[in-house]
């Protein structure tokens, strides 16, 4: 009989992560189900806390994902040193092979790091081509096709929100927005109705709702990291550009944000289970064949 390898310590921690996603996903579930259907204003604040509760749990893991490449970086380090140390006195006299600079190690570790992480997104992709992401894609091409459109593929970095606003806009205006400008400008927003987001920021360790500086921190973070966005920075998008946003999702009801403005909508498609590693955005477009037939 064989014996079953026990789980490494990364394949232990993503077991965990998904067992609190799912944990989080019944505990949504339950909290959908408690507040009426007709209750639209509970509704609406709903929608912001369940998405405050995701990204929450996105930062969690993305950082004991962190935490947990450091510590094997550390141990493998330290016994590489002793190796080298051993190897050192066994073949002592030997010229000494050329010194790994830190700058060297560095570029190394980031190296091994995005290796990683393009190996994780690979395996979800497999472990998801029958599961979740699969069924969740159907849906979402039915939905689409219904208003003529289908997904425009956003790269997955940090920005894909303010991505896929971008492309949007870029199919009505003359002039390109940057994502750099589109963050800054909800920042900016943000700050100046400072009243209109806090109730809907706290604290992930003791529930309360943040300090100023743990708000401007925020901010910060929104305006100069590739901090992932969500319906905060969309409700602040949609009052810089003045344009309603519609945020199509295969098993709940489209978004709609900014409904009081004129206009087209931009058009956002959000999936639950992109990549296996976190929420996703992308763009929207008309297929080719439905362009080039207005065309003629």
């Amino acid at each position: 009989m064989e014996e079953v390898a026990a789980d490494t310590p990364e394949e232990t921690l993503l077991k965990q992560h998904r067992r609190e996603k799912k944990d989080l996903q019944a505990k949504i579930q339950s909290m959908k189900n408690a507040v009426p259907k007709n209750d639209k204003k509970r509704r609406k604040q709903l929608t912001e806390e369940i998405a405050k509760m995701e990204a929450d749990l996105n930062r969690k893991h993305d950082e004991e994902l962190k935490q947990l490449k450091t510590t094997a970086d550390t141990k493998v380090e330290e016994a590489t040193n002793g190796m080298e140390a051993m190897k050192l006195e066994e073949e002592e006299g030997e010229v000494k092979q050329p010194r790994v600079t830190k700058a060297q190690k560095r570029r190394d570790k980031k190296a091994a790091q995005e290796k990683e992480r393009e190996s994780r997104i690979a395996e979800a992709e497999v472990e998801n081509l029958q599961g979740v992401r699969h069924q969740e894609g159907l849906k979402l091409a039915q939905k689409l096709s219904q208003r003529g459109l289908q997904i425009k593929e956003i790269s997955s970095d940090g920005h894909c929100m303010y991505r896929a606003v971008q492309d949007q806009l870029a199919t009505r205006c003359e002039s390109e927005v940057s994502v750099k400008d589109l963050r800054c400008r909800t920042a900016a927003h943000m700050r100046s109705h400072a009243d209109d987001f806090l109730p809907f920021l706290s604290n992930a360790d003791t529930g309360d709702v943040y300090t100023a500086d743990e708000f401007e921190k925020y901010c910060s973070d929104v305006e100069h990291t590739a901090a992932w966005g969500g319906q905060l920075e969309l409700q602040a998008l949609t009052k810089v550009l003045q344009l309603p946003i519609d945020v199509i999702q295969a098993d709940s009801p489209t978004i709609k944000i900014g409904e009081d403005y004129d206009g087209d909508a931009i058009t956002l498609v959000y999936m639950r289970h992109a990549f296996g590693l976190g929420e996703h955005y992308n763009s929207v477009e008309r297929p080719k064949e439905a362009t080039d037939a207005n065309a003629t």
